[in-house]
């Protein structure tokens, strides 16, 4: 499958949903579950967004900060803007599908599992079917709670949500409303690509701000 063929089924609901079950455990017990949430700086030609990992989703979390720790993530870029409506939809962005920046898939954590939703910033993974999400997720703007687990149709996996942006939000709606190109993408992706695709220059941990003090 090339890489515009994978992209158009990217955000394409499966028809099965992947349950509990001991091979997720496994996964779990393997990833650790991060002691803390985690800020990623993620730096772009158009500006600076910070984004924090929730531990409710330990094998996700573990991903993408592996993909920031090993810069697999710079150099790479924000390339599509879906508009479900005016001011929502979603901004997606990472690895294309890159052969020589990928990892091995993980293990889908679906949001009836994790309690996370796709709310106003969140950071949920770009997938096929359950369990092929490797290094491309997307931004929430608005109200996108459609896309959790069994939303659309009880047996629907939905996606999973991993984290959230604490700062940078404009920029995310900057990127969003961007122009888009009228021929590339394919099938729903179609008319959804960045016709100037945002860079990401650098992606790294960042320390939290301390609490200022009374």
């Amino acid at each position: 499958m090339n890489r515009r063929s994978w992209l158009s089924v990217v955000l394409c609901l499966a028809a099965f949903a992947l349950g509990p079950g001991p091979a997720l455990a496994r996964a779990r017990a393997q990833a650790g579950p991060p002691a803390e949430a985690v800020r990623v700086a993620i730096e772009t030609t158009a500006g600076t967004l910070v984004v924090e990992t929730d531990p409710r989703a330990p094998i996700t979390s573990a991903n993408f900060l592996r993909y920031v720790d090993e810069h697999r993530l710079d150099g790479a870029t924000f390339y599509r803007g879906m508009v479900v409506a005016p001011g929502v939809g979603l901004v997606q962005g990472g690895t294309s599908n890159a052969p020589e920046r990928l990892l091995a898939p993980i293990a889908h954590e679906p949001t009836s599992q994790t309690g996370l939703s796709h709310t106003d910033g969140a950071l949920s993974m770009a997938r096929w079917d359950p369990g092929t999400a490797t290094g491309d997720f997307f931004i929430i703007v608005g109200d996108l709670t459609w896309l959790d687990a069994g939303r659309s149709a009880p047996a629907d996996p939905g996606f999973a949500v991993f984290g959230h942006v604490v700062e940078g939000m404009d920029l995310v709606r900057q990127i969003l409303a961007a122009p888009k190109s009228p021929t590339e993408g394919e099938g729903v992706m179609r008319g959804q690509m960045l016709e100037d695709p945002v860079r990401i220059t650098s992606a790294h941990r960042v320390e939290a701000a301390a609490p200022a003090s009374e």
